[in-house]
């Protein structure tokens, strides 16, 4: 089935969304991540996308009140949630499962520290271990999106596959929270060249777009987080999940 991820994204315990990932380009939807969660949770979301943006930009301190919300988040609601941000070692993965989450996203460290992966595959196993891709025109971009890379999203993608890695987290920058389409067929192709299960992420505006990637289910794209569109209301929760179940 393909999955709706609503985005909860954390910077000091707010939730809010970054334009392009840039921390100077902000806005605060909600003071009560726990409230939000159970606002998607309640219009049928089984799944939610938590990201800890403050670990991601390196500043752990910022972080703990991150992880404090993710603690609330799961006790108030029963969906399952996906979490990443900052996490660079296997201490952090094990503190994210303790503090809630079922699957964890690990970004930055499957560039610099792909062992990281491999040893969280073997602990954890791979339904609860996700890559995340984060491109910026083609290229892999690591810590909060501030640093480029010498690698694409298909060789980390493929690197990552090799490795025993099933699901990934496809996101370009470029579009993140810009509400400016999908990267659908660049989301199909890194799938189906990989063999990854693929979460597409950046850009959703409508309707339209949610179908348009349901439209590449059968090459590997498994689902879609979405940010803002939900929180300016250009996109119903509902609709979208009645939608997946009438023609999915």
């Amino acid at each position: 089935m393909f999955t709706i991820y609503p985005a909860i994204d954390l910077r000091n315990g707010r939730v809010v969304r970054l334009l392009q990932g840039d921390p100077s380009q902000q806005i605060t939807y909600s003071d009560d991540p726990s409230a939000v969660a159970a606002r998607w949770v309640s219009e049928g979301a089984t799944w939610l996308h938590v990201v800890n943006l403050d670990g991601a930009l390196g500043d752990q301190a910022a972080g703990r009140a991150n992880r404090r919300a993710l603690q609330d988040v799961r006790r108030g609601v029963s969906a399952k949630i996906q979490f990443g941000g900052g996490l660079r070692d296997i201490n952090d993965v094990q503190a994210a499962f303790d503090a809630g989450a079922d699957r964890v996203v690990l970004g930055t460290a499957a560039v610099e520290n792909p062992k990281l992966v491999a040893d969280a595959l073997a602990r954890f196993g791979p339904e609860r271990i996700v890559v995340g891709l984060d491109s910026r025109d083609g290229i892999i971009v690591t810590r909060g999106w501030r640093h480029a890379t010498q690698m694409t999203a298909i060789e980390l993608g493929s690197l990552m596959r090799e490795m025993g890695v099933v699901h990934a987290l496809y996101t370009e920058v470029g579009r993140d929270g810009m509400m400016a389409g999908v990267a659908a067929e660049l989301t199909a192709a890194l799938a189906q060249l990989t063999s990854l299960q693929v979460i597409a992420s950046g850009g959703v505006r409508n309707l339209d777009d949610i179908r348009e990637l349901m439209q590449y289910a059968s090459r590997g794209v498994s689902g879609v987080v979405v940010g803002r569109a939900l929180y300016e209301g250009a996109l119903s929760l509902k609709a979208a999940l009645q939608m997946i179940v009438a023609e999915g």
